[in-house]
């Protein structure tokens, strides 16, 4: 007899997240306060910050104490940030849409109270999602800063639309190769989730989220040779940029991140946290491709 699957976890403490100025914020909060009333649900923060924004001393206080569930209200923008935020704490997160594309987020504003109560009786699963890890290290050696990312990372150009030369290498120590140079508007390094997002825009694949792989899109290289890249996810990229007189940018899922100096580079691997996004039975990822991005959809009378 196979054993009996775990018990879903039991969500007690919820932390709340949204988009402050979104201005179906508050009718929202109405909703919700009294479904987690019901339920014995203790809110611990809620408005407190806008996606991108750093951590007050109150919230990383919170964190520190624990939290069962990230709730973010907003769109894939705002779990992103969240998802940041949790992601090395191993905390599950559900979205709630409140945005435009929702590719991410899990639960619609009129299945809302619906979904919740689903939530509390159990009916749902966790989609665990690979992240990334990008340390910017010195010419010497030295690690400067380090980031997390649910989707990717990019590596651009700063201010004025202009090509950059960047070098491209896979691997670690005395097994490191160079995969190639190029010269175009930067590069995105993407997880699989990521890859329906800016690596998509700039011609990369849709790679199924439970694969486990790295993206290398360039984007606009000034080549016909040079082609999106899907690695082993144990590879590490590294990224050398070669015009030491250029302002370059790293940028973390579309939203934080920190220029580049010279003699910078960017070196990319598989971190060991996981994001657990909150699904609920019938939501798959080929179903959502079809629905929000249209993915061979067929005309009417096939």
């Amino acid at each position: 007899m196979s054993p009996a699957p775990p018990a879903p976890p039991e969500f007690r403490r919820l932390g709340l997240v949204g988009q402050t100025s979104h201005p179906g914020l508050k009718p929202m909060m109405a909703r919700l306060e009294p479904v987690f009333e019901e339920h014995g649900v203790e809110v611990v923060f809620q408005e407190r910050l806008r996606p991108g924004d750093p951590l007050g001393a109150e919230m990383e206080d919170t964190l520190e104490e624990g939290i069962d569930l990230l709730v973010t209200l907003g769109g894939d923008g705002t779990l992103l940030w969240g998802a940041r935020l949790v992601a090395e704490l191993g905390v599950p997160v559900l979205g709630i849409n409140l945005g435009h594309m929702g590719f991410l987020t899990s639960v619609t504003l009129d299945g809302m109270e619906d979904a919740l109560e689903r939530l509390f009786l159990g009916d749902y699963v966790l989609d665990s999602r690979s992240t990334l890890e990008a340390i910017v290290v010195g010419a010497e050696g030295s690690r400067r800063d380090r980031h997390i990312a649910l989707n990717d990372f990019v590596i651009h150009k700063g201010g004025m639309a202009r090509v950059t030369r960047l070098d491209l290498l896979v691997g670690e120590n005395e097994k490191r190769e160079e995969v190639g140079r190029f010269s175009g508007d930067g590069v995105v390094i993407a997880t699989p989730t990521g890859s329906t997002a800016y690596s998509l825009s700039a011609g990369g694949p849709i790679v199924a989220p439970a694969m486990g792989c790295i993206l290398v899109t360039p984007i606009c290289p000034h080549t016909l040779a040079v082609r999106p890249l899907v690695i082993h996810a144990q590879e590490t990229v590294t990224v050398v940029p070669l015009d030491m007189d250029s302002s370059l940018v790293l940028t973390v899922d579309g939203q934080a991140g920190t220029d580049l100096f010279m003699g910078e580079s960017v070196v990319i691997r598989q971190a060991a946290a996981r994001v657990q996004l909150v699904r609920f039975p019938g939501q798959t990822f080929f179903s959502t491709l079809r629905q929000k991005l249209n993915w061979a959809i067929r005309s009417h009378g096939e």
